[in-house]
């Protein structure tokens, strides 16, 4: 494995780097005239037809890194697109990264006369299945729905010439590895291959040495290299005022991305801080497709100021201008911070990262902190605090909840500005702002150490409810095993993104059956108003 610095991107402009002048135009019209380092870094290689390995926090300019060289390497060949046979294979994680990763490619695609298209779980698999027959040159997927239309015969991967894989260290994390794998077999072995990770664990690790032909290697912005546009603070509340300190940080001008454990927990946040006032819309796996689109849509155009999400949006996506990243719930692992935390400061830009915690929760913050390479300034206080106003500037404005039923509602009717606060009484907690280092050690409370893998999970059980079936949670509340019917889905067991593995039962909004990690039914049993299975 060959091992290359980083050049700096100062100076350099894609046209010196080798990419051709309608793509340099293309990249011109959307606003982007300089590369970021990593693609600085990597596209004389790739561009050259090497294996390339890189390593980049996420924000830091992957996307444009590998979409480059793949349009740039097919429009030179112009080999004609086949039925069901992709020129170019992405594959992705989540479904909102690969949406993503192709709202990036097509309009330069356009420019070359190329096709793109999107392939996922969660949506009907007819239009995907024409869309193969019509020929594709760059197909960007997720793994599980991708295997369904090869075992079906509607797509085969003998044409690839290219292969990329993204966010390869969450493809570990979702235990998509085996099926990558297998997907990577089916393409040939003389194609070029670009993988991109933000951590190179034992399992991406696995995959370069397999799959990767003496690749070259560059590693910019890493993800426990420091961000300095990016402040980090941890605010010590009362477990009583911890709501109304987050409405006053998300009623502020700005986008605010809040982070939960929990989809139960997304949901019923999402419903609280639209009661108060604050337009926010929520993300996570059990949401249908319609749903995620349409929530992140209004996130993105500023309908809803405040999406409030799972894990789920800690990798791949990306919203401009982002203000705020609020963990009201501390994850479990610093790796979780660290992501959840990229979505802000991201390309340059400035971002504030906060993390509510209560008595309870100083061990595992401070812990939470240190593995995860940062010094946070820590501060005990209660709602109308002036750091509030320091962390998230600018007057608070207050929407009159929609009449629309349902979390995720981002509000309509009239707005009340006010100057500060979350409607409750301000009253100050006269602790002191502490230094920076992170340290709480003057805190008084339990020092007991919260039980981070018990949080929210429900052991076993069978149940019917509203919001889907019942069985065994684990940590991200996922439904290892168990039967059951509601009005939000069907029941069987939930891998850590939501699937369904295996199971029986109707709902409102859809049958039960297996779920790949892309949120796919792969097989089972149900009928629902809105699909069966």
């Amino acid at each position: 494995m060959t091992s290359s610095p980083a050049p700096s991107s100062s100076g350099s402009t894609f046209a010196a780097l080798g990419v051709p002048p309608v793509l340099v135009a293309a990249l011109a019209e959307r606003g982007i005239e300089a590369p970021f380092p990593i693609q600085a870094a990597t596209l004389p290689h790739s561009l050259a037809g090497r294996d390339v390995l890189g390593r980049g926090r996420t924000g830091s300019g992957k996307t444009y890194a590998f979409a480059l060289p793949v349009l740039t390497r097919l429009a030179a060949r112009r080999t004609p697109r086949r039925p069901g046979r992709p020129r170019a294979l992405i594959l992705a994680p989540t479904r909102e990264l690969a949406t993503q990763i192709d709202a990036a490619l097509a309009p330069l695609a356009e420019a070359l006369s190329l096709r793109t298209m999107t392939v996922f779980g969660g949506v009907g698999a007819a239009p995907q299945i024409a869309g193969l027959r019509a020929g594709v040159d760059v197909l960007v997927a997720c793994p599980g729905r991708l295997a369904d239309h090869l075992a079906s015969g509607h797509a085969h991967l003998d044409a690839v010439e290219i292969t990329v894989l993204d966010e390869a260290d969450h493809m570990a994390d979702l235990g998509f590895l085996p099926q990558v794998k297998r997907l990577l077999d089916r393409t040939p072995r003389d194609g070029q291959r670009l993988l991109f990770s933000a951590t190179l664990d034992a399992g991406v690790d696995v995959l370069v040495k397999r799959f990767l032909t003496d690749p070259v290697t560059h590693s910019v912005d890493s993800a426990r290299s420091p961000v300095a546009t990016m402040e980090h603070h941890v605010l010590h509340v009362e477990p009583d005022t911890r709501l109304d300190v987050l409405v006053d940080l998300a009623a502020a001008p700005g986008r605010t991305v809040v982070f939960t454990r929990t989809k139960h927990r997304a949901k019923a946040l999402t419903r609280k801080l639209v009661a108060a006032g604050v337009p926010a819309v929520e993300l996570h796996g059990n949401l249908g497709q319609t749903a995620r689109t349409r929530n992140l849509a209004a996130f993105s155009d500023g309908s809803a100021t405040t999406l409030v999400a799972t894990d789920i949006a800690a990798r791949g996506i990306h919203v401009d201008d982002v203000a705020r990243v609020i963990h009201a719930d501390p994850p479990v692992e610093h790796k979780a911070y660290l992501h959840r935390s990229g979505r802000t400061a991201r390309a340059g830009a400035a971002g504030v990262v906060i993390t509510l915690m209560t008595d309870d929760q100083i061990s595992d913050v401070r812990d939470l902190t240190r593995k995860a390479g940062i010094s946070p300034v820590t501060t005990r206080l209660a709602p109308g605090h002036e750091l509030l106003s320091e962390l998230a500037p600018g007057d608070r404005v207050f929407r009159k909840p929609s009449v629309r039923s349902g979390a995720g509602a981002a509000g309509g009717g009239g707005e009340v500005s006010r100057d500060r606060g979350a409607g409750a009484a301000a009253r100050r907690s006269g602790g002191a702002r502490r230094k920076p280092g992170g340290d709480v050690r003057e805190q008084p409370g339990r020092e007991a150490r919260q039980n981070s893998r018990g949080e929210g999970r429900q052991e076993s059980g069978r149940g019917a409810g509203r919001s889907g079936g019942a069985g065994r949670r684990e940590p991200d509340a996922r439904q290892e095993s168990g039967r059951g019917a509601g009005r939000s889905g069907g029941a069987g067991r939930r891998e850590p993104d939501a699937r369904q593995e295996l199971g029986r039962g109707a709902g409102r909004s859809g049958g039960a059956g297996r779920r790949e990690p892309d949120a796919r039914q792969e097989s089972g049993r149900g009928a629902g108003r809105s699909g069966g299975a």
